[in-house]
């Protein structure tokens, strides 16, 4: 299958679970008249909404390069993902205004026993997509479907707190629980929120690659330095899935091009099955002239 249509399809089950789960908290909420469930309804519309972005990002994410985007337009997922995050942040404050009302104006809950039951519906639904959105995150490498599903399983946790709430409030009659439930959901899902806005700003600001696969291309490096052949000046970031790596390699003054071109054909293949969806660019430089060595101070701390 293709991946544009495989990266589609996973999101058309997102957007499907927001709308069941919209429906059934939202019933819940009318059957109850509980702020807490009133919170967990208010997610699952920032859950639709982030999913249908998701959807337009991947769609031009899966374009390939062209004139005016030569390293491919994979990098508005991290527009996606911080779109979600501030939404998330919206519907956090959106809930603890919720809260504060029902504080300051209390009102007797109704027919709890249904709003749990619908509660637990909504909680499955929402578990089991997630569970398949975080899989095809982690297999298509894309922080959209991932940001999905972590927003998703957020909401699972979310549900299940506010359902244990409410049940004490079945058995104790303590009313304030409801509200107060509420606050905690606001306060849980800004940590969400938070944590998505900082991964897209690394992305849009290219990070560096995690420190685990760049340990593996220094691994790979390793094997093929040595007195006369020394690299520095490494550089990573990601985009979207591609992964972009570039460096120096000081060969000796008298190898051919031909060989040279050989030794980078060979380090990039071995990088690339190390790394999949990466481009690596070596430049190559004589060991024994001093201008190639003028700019290893700049190197990162990891070049050598």
């Amino acid at each position: 299958m293709p991946l544009a249509l495989a990266k589609n399809r996973i999101i058309y089950l997102s957007i499907a679970a927001a709308l069941i789960t919209m429906a059934i908290k939202f019933a819940a909420y009318w059957v109850t008249g509980s702020v807490g469930l009133l919170s967990d309804a208010l997610e699952s519309i920032v859950n639709l909404v982030a999913a249908l972005i998701a959807f337009v990002a991947l769609m031009i994410a899966v374009r390939p390069a062209d004139a005016t985007h030569p390293y491919g337009h994979e990098k508005i997922e991290y527009f996606s993902s911080g779109v979600e995050g501030t939404l998330i942040l919206v519907a956090a404050a959106g809930i603890i205004y919720s809260a504060v009302q029902r504080l300051l104006h209390p009102m007797p809950l109704a027919d709890l026993d249904i709003g749990l039951w619908l509660g637990l519906g909504a909680a499955a639904t929402n578990f089991f997509v997630a569970k398949l959105l975080l899989r095809a995150g982690r297999q298509h490498d894309s922080i959209t479907i991932e940001a999905d599903a972590k927003h998703l399983l957020t909401d699972v946790w979310t549900t299940l707190g506010v359902l244990a709430a409410l049940l004490v409030v079945k058995l104790t009659n303590w009313m304030i629980l409801d509200p107060l439930i509420a606050f905690a959901v606001g306060g849980n899902i800004i940590f969400s929120g938070v944590d998505l806005l900082r991964r897209s700003f690394r992305g849009l600001m290219d990070f560096r690659l995690p420190a685990g696969e760049i340990a593996a291309i220094e691994e790979v490096l390793r094997r093929y330095v040595g007195e006369k052949r020394v690299y520095h000046n490494l550089r990573t970031r990601k985009s979207g899935s591609q992964r972009f790596i570039d460096f120096h390699l000081l060969v000796p003054g008298d190898m051919s091009v031909r060989a040279a071109h050989e030794l980078c054909e060979r380090i990039e293949n071995e990088i690339r099955q190390r790394l999949r969806n990466t481009t690596v660019t070596i430049h190559t430089e004589p060991a024994d002239e001093l201008v190639s060595y003028q700019d290893v101070e700049t190197s990162l701390p990891y070049g050598r």
